[in-house]
């Protein structure tokens, strides 16, 4: 998704400037967008599945709100992305430059459309909104606006999808960088650089605000527990410190080894330094993040690595900035060696939301153990599990392949 917007702005250069330079390294990108969406059409598919067969329970209580979305999401976003990347990739003889350009427009809509659904419904488990129940204790949507516009949502998919961009940003400098270094392709991997060092520490920094901040208040208002948990806080405390590192002891209800700043959480959370902020000691150990130690080092992780990317970004705008970055190997070396971090921040990021939310399905109104399916054991669930695992390895190396393969032919063969 993030890379939707890069070619997006790599077209509306070109058709600005008439540069047909920008026009390959559009190509170029377009091309390993190809091949992205079509490993996560393959791999995407069984998770559509897995409501039937692993969450039965959870689909019939709860399919008459998550459907509007995921029904939307696949007729609507889904084919207008499909088809305009269809027509992006092959139609460019046939179309003008400007109908091109509106290809690229459509195609990053389509992406975006396309996240904003599947985070909203996502965000519906996190805190529903504008559902009724039944008689047969299903829930029943009442408001599709509310749906749509559940604001934990708003701020969660802006979250979302400023970690795709930096992702992308991430992933164009790093074969900018390459390019630079091993002497090929110089000329697109001063383009690369340039667009992915320039977008990508804007996006770091509205990760962090306004996005990642009101999603930490979402957080801190209507999951104390996850609060609690992400942040090692075991006991309610007014002017509570914010943990940077740390173990936490779950059994003997502390934190390990803590480095913390004073009273900084509850002026994160509160805007008041004295505020209170609830720790686990006041919620029902029932009620308690299933994985306190997962969840704890995730975000932690998510939030470690987001603070590397401002700093390693705004290193890299400066030195572009003074016209010194293209020459910069130790740099270059720093944004190539980069690549896989986002990846992994955005993986401890989704890792933060869902078991932050447990042991709820659905917060505070389905428990997990409550939307499994009943006659799926858990050894028929290991036995899938583990033929995806192999089958998604086998994919993974082929998209690597693949990849590698556009990357070596270079921006020029396009």
């Amino acid at each position: 998704m993030g890379l939707a917007l890069l070619i997006l702005i790599l077209k509306s250069v070109a058709l600005r400037t008439g540069d047909e330079k920008w026009n390959r390294a559009a190509r170029f990108w377009a091309r390993i967008f190809g091949i992205s969406f079509a490993l996560g059409v393959v791999t995407g598919i069984p998770m559509e599945f897995q409501f039937g067969t692993n969450w039965s329970q959870f689909s019939k209580a709860a399919g008459g709100v998550i459907g509007q979305t995921l029904a939307m999401e696949g007729v609507f976003s889904f084919f207008l992305e499909s088809s305009f990347l269809g027509l992006f990739l092959f139609g460019e003889k046939r179309l003008g430059p400007r109908a091109h350009w509106f290809t690229s427009l459509m195609m990053f809509l389509g992406s975006w459309l396309s996240g904003y659904l599947i985070v909203a419904t996502d965000a519906w488990m996190q805190h529903p909104v504008g559902y009724a129940i039944a008689a047969n204790g299903s829930f029943q949507l009442q408001s599709f606006w509310h749906l749509l516009f559940n604001p934990w949502g708003l701020w969660q998919y802006a979250h979302t999808m400023i970690g795709a961009v930096q992702t992308g940003c991430f992933t164009m400098a790093a074969i900018g960088a390459y390019y630079l270094l091993s002497g090929a392709h110089q000329d697109y991997g001063k383009i690369f650089v340039r667009v992915g060092v320039t977008v990508g520490v804007i996006a770091a920094v509205l990760q962090l605000f306004p996005t990642g901040d009101y999603q930490g208040r979402m957080v801190s208002r209507y999951q104390q527990s996850t609060l609690a948990g992400m942040e090692g806080l075991f006991h309610s405390e007014r002017g509570a410190p914010l943990a940077i590192l740390g173990q936490p002891d779950v059994a003997n209800q502390r934190l390990d080894n803590p480095l913390v700043v004073p009273d900084a959480l509850s002026f994160l959370t509160y805007r008041a330094w004295t505020a209170e902020v609830t720790g686990l000691d006041h919620i029902p150990r029932a009620d308690w993040p299933d994985h306190i130690e997962l969840l704890y080092f995730s975000y932690h992780i998510m939030v470690g690595l987001g603070t590397i990317f401002i700093a390693v970004l705004a290193l890299a705008a400066w030195q572009l900035y003074r016209g010194t970055l293209y020459d910069s190997k130790w740099m270059l070396w720093i944004l190539m060696l980069a690549l896989p971090f986002p990846f992994i921040a955005n993986t401890a990021g989704w890792v933060t939301a869902e078991v932050g939310r447990q042991p709820w399905l659905i917060f505070g109104l389905m428990r997990t153990s409550a939307g499994e399916s009943p006659l799926v054991s858990a050894g028929n669930v290991w036995f899938t599990l583990l033929g995806f695992l192999g089958m998604y390895a086998i994919l993974g190396i082929l998209f690597l392949f693949l990849v590698y393969r556009e990357i070596e032919h270079g921006p020029a063969a396009g």
